[in-house]
């Protein structure tokens, strides 16, 4: 199960730079005012938090701009670190909001925790959660491990999901990082049956190693850019493989009254994973800053409204 914070150094290198657009330390905090909407915050001043990769600081930007449309006082700390630094934070109230994966969470609490569907994940976390802590609404957007192949395989070989490349896998070079075949290869055997002719490692040079045919089948994070042009398809993963990683807000429960909550959950309600892939799109590869674009999407769907 995905989401390796602060894992790769290209990911870190384009988080510094969005924050330098934004201006001023990464580390530093900084005020919001609201925009939009009632102008009298509902409660105390809610701290929003970001990790450090692009698309944690979206998440992050999106939360914050929702929460001043309802007139909420918001100070955005972003570009944080590891969940290993920011978890505590929410626990300890000097961070209100922080966008997460729920299952990427959940392992970091319960390292044996079983994968499963968003229901059961989400049921599962709920559980393991400190005292202080809430997880509300997951959005329907996902960023987590897949099986991908072009779309000129998927049509050659029939595939629309992981149970269909049983019959080919002995065909086919599958890649990924380079851990990805000693956390993942007993596993899809065991799960779907799959056995490769060959395991490559292929870093953060998987979806181009895909086109390139080097490889056939790979390891293609479920929001990285690179799907959004539509010749890469990841296949479904129909009986959970790789679990449930869909994306909600963490939250400290002493600093969030029924306003704030409502926003967030109503930010999960209007996104998945085309719109965050369009927009990480945006961010990672045009080079967009990352409070326009969350800022655009927001107006789009009806989120900076009174």
């Amino acid at each position: 199960m995905r989401r390796m914070i602060g894992v790769m150094a290209l990911a870190l290198a384009s988080a510094l730079t969005l924050s330098a657009c934004g201006g001023g330390d990464p580390l530093n905090t900084t005020q919001a005012t609201p925009e939009g909407g009632a102008t009298t915050p509902s409660a105390g001043k809610v701290v929003v938090g970001s990790a450090n990769f692009p698309g944690s600081v979206l998440l992050g930007s999106i939360y914050s701009q929702a929460l001043q449309a309802k007139g909420v006082q918001v100070e955005e700390k972003f570009n944080i670190g590891s969940r290993e630094i920011y978890f505590d934070q929410v626990k300890s109230g000097g961070l209100t909001v922080m966008p997460e994966y729920i299952g990427s969470v959940l392992a970091h609490i319960d390292k044996t925790a079983p994968t499963g569907s968003k229901e059961q994940t989400l049921e599962a976390l709920k559980s393991k959660l400190p005292a202080e802590i809430d997880v509300l609404e997951p959005a329907a957007a996902e960023d987590n491990d897949s099986l991908t192949v072009t779309k000129a395989t998927a049509d050659q070989r029939k595939l629309v999901s992981i149970e269909d490349l049983a019959k080919v896998a002995k065909d086919l070079t599958v890649g990924g990082p380079p851990e990805f075949k000693t956390r993942q290869e007993q596993r899809l055997k065991d799960v779907y049956g799959l056995e490769f002719k060959e395991w490559k490692p292929t870093g953060d040079t998987t979806a181009d190693a895909l086109k390139s045919d080097t490889i056939q089948v790979g390891n293609v994070f479920t929001a990285d850019p690179k799907l959004s042009d539509g010749t890469l398809v990841p296949l479904k993963d129909t009986k959970f493989v790789f679990g449930a990683n869909n994306i909600a807000p963490l939250v400290n429960k002493a600093g969030v009254d029924a306003t704030a909550t409502a926003a967030l959950n109503a930010v999960s309600a209007k996104l998945d994973t085309a719109s965050l892939l369009a927009m990480m799109k945006r961010v990672a590869t045009d080079k967009a800053d990352p409070p326009v674009v969350a800022k655009e999407w927001l107006t789009q769907n009806g989120l900076l409204g009174s």
